[in-house]
């Protein structure tokens, strides 16, 4: 079977001998020439195999998913990050990144077979109707759910705003099925959860999917602010489990709390190919002491934040060390066939480290108090890091590390290392271990030193530059 970029190639070869014309090519040409020819050997290959499967296998095989299988395949043997995207996992990621849908506003788990409610978003379509956290949603405009995966239900329940969608619920205490009708309209999603505790401000950002990120960020900076008033102490800034997503949102977050000075650097495979991101003036925090906490699950854009400001002595950062995900992927629209998610660059901190493969360490490690069953559950596994990750990127400058705890509890009261952190901005060390040795040559808090450590701004000037909006960090 000839691919039809072979004929091609055979046909232009054939015209140009048959006119006589020949074209000089350095050496370096007659290279890029043989591997080019090498690769379209390869692919008549592919195409040989391609045909053997569809004509000889045992069942009938679908000729789409057998070329999607063919690239995703060539994808994921690059590395753990990139991947081929059919068109509807494309329009879902779009969906993410715009951080709104039409639905009915509620948090869902697949349970026994049916969608066990988590919580209706306040003031949303499923919570003004009264669907109860616990309810168990049984059938979808009278088609039962069992049978259905979490996205199969979850693509039902979302639709066109103005919609109708009736749920057929099982509650307990009711003797009988509860259905209703509800309309469903346009759901944003904010990534961003925030409180007063006592004089510090909380902040969780969840992810950075959402191009809207930033700004839930200032609307939870300005409210603190006025929840607060003068008696401000400072902000914790929660990344744990936060596993990226957009880099121009990790860069607009970080900018926000920096009035000047590199955020980060990404390198592509050219020594041309070399980006600067930096702040512009303005700290939306007033220049408000920061401290970040960051744990085995805080990746990728999660790192570039807290690298940022680590290496900008911003804030300081406490928890454990965080995933170690130093690369940027590039989402590549495929017409109306998909898209790539392409590995194009490493990124680097403001002073020019890469955490690839070993996570950015903490200021204070401070360790989560486990359950005893999370402790039982620990035990049996090895803790998640890019290291582990088949296939990796390596990292030539710094040794790979493991994975850390990424438990944190629902419970504030039981949060040791939001405790810690509070307690950090009150001027009081956390408690033994003290800070890991620097293995990046850092400077770091001194914590036994009993002073308060420095936590108002010191960035370096830097080069302002324009990153792609469709680079991402997972």
């Amino acid at each position: 079977m000839r691919l039809s970029r072979l004929a091609l190639g055979a046909l232009l070869l054939a015209a140009a001998g048959a006119s006589g014309v020949f074209i000089h090519q350095s050496p370096a040409q007659d290279r890029s020439v043989a591997a080019s020819s090498q690769v379209y050997k390869d692919l008549e290959l592919f195409g040989e195999v391609l045909q053997h499967v569809r004509e000889e296998y045992v069942e009938k095989a679908d000729d789409k998913k057998l070329i999607s299988n063919a690239i995703n395949g060539m994808l994921v043997k690059l590395d753990p990050h990139s991947s081929y995207m059919s068109p509807k996992e494309f329009q879902e990621e779009q969906v993410e990144t715009h951080g709104e849908f039409g639905g009915l506003g509620i948090d869902v788990t697949m349970e026994s077979g049916v969608l066990k409610v988590i919580a209706p978003i306040d003031s949303m379509p499923a919570d003004r109707a009264g669907v109860l956290a616990g309810d168990a949603i049984t059938e979808l405009d009278g088609q039962a759910i069992k049978g259905l995966s979490m996205d199969q239900a979850v693509d039902r329940m979302r639709g066109p705003a103005g919609s109708p969608i009736t749920l057929t619920i099982d509650r307990k205490g009711s003797g009988h099925p509860i259905a209703m009708k509800i309309v469903r309209e346009i759901i944003r999603v904010n990534p961003v959860k925030y409180s007063v505790e006592g004089d510090v401000g909380w902040i969780k950002i969840k992810s950075f999917e959402n191009e809207h990120t930033s700004d839930y960020l200032q609307t939870a900076v300005e409210d603190i602010q006025k929840l607060a008033g003068p008696s401000l102490a400072g902000y914790v800034i929660d990344l744990r489990n936060n596993p990226g997503g957009l880099l121009d949102q990790a860069i607009a977050v970080s900018d926000a709390f920096l009035d000047r000075g590199v955020i980060v650097i990404t390198k592509g495979r050219s020594a041309n190919d070399v980006e600067r991101a930096a702040a512009k003036p303005g700290d939306i925090t007033r220049g408000k002491p920061i401290v970040v906490l960051i744990n085995g699950g805080a990746a990728s854009a999660s790192e570039i934040v807290a690298g940022a400001l680590q290496d900008h002595k911003r804030a300081l950062l406490v928890g454990t060390r965080s995933f170690g995900k130093g690369s940027v992927q590039t989402l590549i629209p495929l017409a109306d066939k998909g898209a790539l998610r392409l590995t194009t660059a490493r990124y680097y901190t403001p002073s020019g480290r890469s955490i690839q493969a070993t996570g950015i360490e903490p200021d204070y490690m401070v360790e989560p108090e486990l359950p005893a069953d999370v402790k039982l559950q620990l035990s049996a596994a090895p803790l998640e890091s890019e290291a582990q990750l088949p296939g990796h990127l390596k990292n030539s400058s710094a040794p790979e590390s493991t994975g850390s705890p990424s438990y944190v509890p629902k419970e504030k009261d039981k949060d040791n290392q939001l405790h810690a952190a509070i307690d950090l901005l009150h001027g009081k060390m956390p408690p033994a271990p003290q800070p890991a040795a620097d293995k990046n040559g850092l400077q770091r808090a001194d914590a036994s030193s009993g002073t308060k450590p420095a936590l108002a701004a010191n960035a370096v000037v830097g080069q302002r530059a324009n990153l792609e909006p469709q680079k991402e960090q997972r």
